[in-house]
């Protein structure tokens, strides 16, 4: 089975407003996949009750094929699931290189320095958070769920405020994550560098989804050219 995370069919109301209604996302092993949307329209809480942060008012989670009753992020950790979320994922508390070693397994240990090598934060192993860029501290935290080696990785707004090149940086090793086997899901407004990574694009909009497919038949598709990519096309 290669779907490793479903959300399917989800319902979300706040007070007496349906947020959501029969949205879904959908994580694929071996597939980069984005999750585009303007703010406000419903995004943000789809990608929350898929990793387990808040409960749906309607629909299921489904992880490695089964269903999950009350998600809650603990238990899919547990099972395979990695969460980069749109607030900073580290503590100041600790070092990055501490922050690695909590997490990968004794006898896994050796894995961390080609880690930080890959990503370009070797020489920042033995810095706290705070004492990063922004650019900095993103690639840190994907070089977190490196360590975890998960099996679906979920990543809130992981371009936001970073330079072009740490964003085109951080692209590469999603797409290396994901054809390494993970299903891997992106949320973002960086809709031209998005665009050009990704393997598949789900349109989020009025509280729904809408399965776009790769890149190049999303562009096909006149809705969401005219509502959301608009006339440069994305």
């Amino acid at each position: 089975m290669r779907e490793v995370l479903v959300a399917d069919c989800v319902g979300k109301r706040f007070n007496d407003r349906w947020v959501l209604h029969s949205a879904s996302l959908r994580a694929t092993r071996g597939e980069l996949r984005a999750l585009l949307g303007r703010n406000g329209a419903g995004k943000s809480t789809l990608f929350r009750i898929a990793a387990g942060l808040m409960q749906p008012d309607g629909g299921s989670v489904r992880f490695n094929g089964a269903y999950v009753e009350r998600a809650r992020l603990p238990r899919l950790a547990r099972a395979g699931l990695c969460v980069i979320p749109d607030h900073d994922l580290l503590s100041n508390a600790f070092t990055i290189r501490e922050h690695y070693q909590f997490m990968a397994p004794r006898d896994d240990q050796a894995r961390i320095e080609p880690i930080a090598d890959r990503l370009g934060i070797s020489h920042l192993l033995d810095s706290r958070p705070f004492a990063l860029s922004s650019g900095e501290r993103r690639r840190a935290e994907v070089g977190f769920a490196l360590v975890r080696r998960p099996s679906c990785l979920l990543a809130d707004e992981p371009l936001r405020n970073i330079s072009p090149i740490d964003a085109d940086a951080l692209l590469q090793v999603f797409r290396e994550i994901a054809h390494n086997g993970c299903g891997v899901v992106i949320t973002g407004h960086e809709v031209p560098a998005l665009m050009a990574a990704v393997d598949h694009v789900t349109w989020c909009t009025a509280g729904t989804t809408y399965e776009m497919g790769p890149p190049f038949m999303a562009r096909t598709n006149d809705r969401f050219v005219r509502d959301y990519l608009g006339p440069s096309g994305g």
